[in-house]
């Protein structure tokens, strides 16, 4: 059986009536779409399709989803499967999602710089999503497969780069002070976004999603015993959040149930960061005692 390249996951919303269809890839990088009839899609083949769908009302297109708003003759339960399977192939058949403007390519993006935990890093935030999950790069070399990072290497001051969501965390050499580089790297990464350039290349994402490395977890999740699995729940939900906003990310790596020690990767922000062994042993270790009781003792880095 051949794997698609593509793949979709069903996704309900809060609305009944809507369910997302979220790809493992971006699907338009430009704008947003609402199509609310077949007429409206002319520029969308997809969702062209999608009308011929008797229960379609309106076709959302944005970033890495397709929503669809049904008419209450079906249920999403008795379709969705469906759905999913036809869009899937589609995306795999490597038809365009919406024909864009190729003229004015350019969208209007902002970037603003914020100071991290870690003076050696800064984090330059977009108003809009740049990757489907965590990269980090600490050389050229392994950049190859991500144009901007790539881009930035050729700055010498720049030593690594770590990307998630809607952010670029920077970590500069001691040569050079933020006042006089921040502005600079700010108006770069702005351009890069704005003229529609590849963040991560499309194939990269999609062999780093299938091999977990930008995963939260450093080896199979499926293979995790269940003590494992709950540190990765807590991990995940308390946590992660915390350490995205300062521009950094933790991965699960291992437990030990004899010595009862929890391993973890630091990185972007977090990885060389000076408060990061008092965020490790006052909130991470502390958090993980109290919840998961007498199966911790230590939570160490691998790195950082």
């Amino acid at each position: 059986m051949i794997m698609s390249k593509v793949t979709i996951k069903i996704q309900p919303t809060n609305r009944p009536a809507i369910v997302k269809f979220e790809a493992n890839v971006f699907l338009t990088k430009h704008k947003n779409y609402e199509f609310k009839n077949i007429d409206e899609a002319k520029d969308s083949p997809l969702a062209q399709q999608l009308f011929y769908l008797p229960f379609t009302k309106t076709v959302y297109v944005s970033g890495n989803f397709i929503a669809i708003e049904r008419y209450d003759i079906v249920e999403w339960a008795d379709v969705q499967n469906e759905v999913a399977e036809q869009i899937e192939a589609y995306l795999n058949s490597g038809q365009p999602v919406v024909i864009e403007d190729t003229e004015n390519k350019k969208v209007p993006v902002s970037i603003y710089a914020e100071n991290t935990p870690n003076p050696a890093v800064m984090k330059f935030v977009a108003n809009k999503k740049l990757v489907l999950s965590p990269f980090e790069f600490k050389n050229i070399d392994d950049a190859k497969d991500a144009p901007l990072a790539s881009a930035l290497f050729h700055f010498p001051f720049v030593k690594e780069v770590f990307i998630d969501e809607n952010y670029v965390s920077i970590s500069k050499y001691d040569i050079a002070d933020w006042n006089d580089i921040a502005q600079e790297l700010r108006e770069f990464i702005r351009m890069h976004i704005e003229e529609g350039k590849e963040i991560i290349t499309e194939a990269y994402s999609i062999q780093s999603q299938k091999e977990n490395k930008s995963a939260s977890v450093a080896s199979d999740i499926t293979d995790l015993d269940d003590t494992s699995q709950q540190i990765v729940d807590i991990l995940e939900e308390y946590v992660k959040p915390a350490v995205a906003s300062d521009g950094g990310n933790i991965v699960f790596k291992s437990y030990d149930e004899q010595s009862k020690t929890v391993s973890v990767i630091l990185q972007g922000a977090c990885s060389g960061c000076p408060s990061s062994t008092i965020t490790l042993k006052n909130g991470i270790e502390t958090m993980l005692k109290n919840m998961m009781q007498d199966k911790v003792n230590e939570v160490v880095a691998i790195n950082g």
